[in-house]
């Protein structure tokens, strides 16, 4: 007669058969392609021995093409929770040795459950993607799964931080739901993701391209912009994650996080030469935010992606901000369709989860070209005006060269909601660049002059004094002060402390229309 015992061997017996997944043949087949395996990876990933497992045992309930002698515990993912840096995450991780990762029923049905807890305990919620999509045994009810993941996706955004790694091969309905989250990582060489695979491209369309240059890592991260960082190998991209992580609050309602911070000099000398006093010359703004932020803290999102502007979380004295900048190193620093989207959605996910917003500004305008305009920089351009206008987190503009046209107000101006503008004293803000509106209102006295080359000269520094400086502005309360950029650390601090309990709200709606 049975015992305890016996049923204790049992479960533990049973729970070993669940980890194993598809076995240790495809386990091996796993390590060999370079791959961790799904239990592996939640190793790496979460504080050590704080996993706890959820419904370890699941098994679909299909029985067609033969599913009902093909059963495994967990039913290729494994889910739960855990912690990151002392902080509880929910995750689920797709084992790609069952069925290939593909998701079914209850596969999905797991991960739901574990997202629903995210959201109730408001705790982050990182997905670990190693799937070849759909389960096309499990017919419609594996379609319907993915309909209640990417429900759950659109309904906790901005409610909670939702971060997907690619740790595989992501097709068809698997690209979706990380497109939906906040950040997606992903590993060269190993993770791709695509609608559709390159089989069914070249049937289709007759053309022929790897799986690597359609959806590799590479691509998605400099090409499409649907990627926001990538890594060598797998244990990189999950120290990434952990590192992310300790920039973003819990939840919707926390306050942006804080770390120790060690005292030290304020004044930073090295900031009034960090931007050449010509205005046409270039520079990498990286060289302004370091000398500006705390010590390393910089953390660059998309760095390869729309590089003609720089967003990324960092430390001022501690605390955690947002940073958009102009990057004159390209494109002048001017901005484009890519950029604008870039911009825009960085700016709504630090108003979503209360992460004041720094700008770091010198721009040129919105980029010209036949290109751009038929490709709707008007309603690129209009989403960083919405997202900066919509965000009621502390918003500080720092002008620190050129502030031109309607890229000047886009770019966190007084009139759309900043609290705070300052600009160095080369500050530029104007309409255009004074040689562009100097051979505009003065034309004709260019044309009718004896020296029209002398004349323009003139008249370009005439209209320099004039208008390009950052006075005319100040005078009016657009610019509220005019700072020495060697305090420029200073005056974010302290304005930082000024906003810290900001309150602001809108009128009351369902949501915005923003322009996608």
């Amino acid at each position: 007669m049975a015992d305890i015992y016996d049923k204790i061997n049992e479960l533990y017996d049973r729970r070993r058969k669940a980890e194993l997944g598809g076995g240790d043949e495809r386990i091996a087949r796993q390590h060999e392609k370079g791959k961790l395996t799904a239990r592996e990876r939640i190793e790496l990933l979460l504080d050590e021995g704080t996993f706890v497992e959820l419904n370890p045992f699941t098994e679909h309930r299909s029985t067609d093409f033969g599913l009902e002698e093909m059963k495994y515990p967990g039913d290729g993912v494994v889910t739960g929770y855990g912690k990151i840096n002392g902080r509880p995450i929910y995750l689920f991780s797709q084992d790609f040795t069952v069925f290939g990762g593909a998701l079914g029923e209850m596969h999905a049905e797991k991960v739901a459950k574990a997202m629903d807890l995210a959201a109730k305990n408001g705790a982050p919620f990182i997905g670990l993607n190693d799937s070849g999509g759909a389960r096309i045994q499990e017919g419609v009810v594996s379609l319907d799964g993915y309909g209640h993941v990417f429900y759950r996706n659109a309904i906790y955004s901005g409610v909670i931080p939702q971060i997907s790694v690619i740790m595989g091969p992501c097709a068809g309905g698997a690209v979706y739901s990380p497109a939906i989250t906040d950040f997606v990582f992903m590993v060269d060489k190993t993770s791709q993701m695509f609608i559709t695979g390159p089989k069914v491209i070249e049937t289709v369309t007759g053309e022929k391209i790897s799986s690597e240059d359609l959806g590799g890592s590479k691509v998605h991260n400099t090409i499409s912009g649907n990627a926001h960082f990538r890594a060598k190998s797998e244990e990189e991209v999950l120290a990434m994650v952990r590192k992310l992580l300790t920039y973003l609050p819990q939840n919707n309602q926390e306050k942006s996080t804080r770390e120790k911070w060690i005292a030290g000099d304020e004044i930073r000398p090295d900031l009034a030469d960090a931007i050449p006093y010509d205005a046409v010359r270039p520079y990498d703004v990286r060289t302004v935010i370091e000398q500006v932020v705390d010590d390393n803290s910089f953390f660059e999102v998309q760095q390869e992606f729309a590089k003609n502007i720089v967003v990324g979380f960092a430390r001022i004295r501690g605390e955690a901000v947002g940073l958009v900048c102009n990057q004159p190193k390209f494109l002048a620093g001017g901005l484009d369709i890519d950029s604008s989207d870039k911009a825009a959605r960085f700016i709504r996910f630090c108003d979503s989860f209360n992460i004041p917003l720094i700008t770091f500004e010198d721009v040129t305008g919105f980029f010209p070209g036949v290109k751009q305009e038929h490709g709707g920089i008007i309603r690129h351009g209009a989403k960083i005006l919405y997202a900066y206008s919509e965000a009621t987190v502390p918003k500080i503009t720092v002008i620190l060269r050129k502030a031109y046209g309607g890229a000047y107000v886009a770019l966190n101006s007084k009139s759309i909601g900043a609290d705070l503008v300052f600009a160095w004293p080369n500050a530029e803000i104007a309409v255009m660049g004074p040689q562009g509106a100097a051979n505009i209102i003065f034309a004709r006295e260019i044309a009718q002059s004896d020296n029209p080359d002398q004349t323009r000269n003139n008249k370009i520094e005439e209209y320099r004094e004039k208008f390009a400086n950052p006075y005319v502005a100040a005078s009016r309360g657009m610019v509220d002060d005019v700072i020495d950029p060697r305090e420029t650390r200073i005056k974010l601090i302290q304005a930082l402390e000024m906003l810290h309990n900001k309150q602001e709200e809108r009128p009351r709606k369902k949501h915005g229309n923003i322009p996608l």
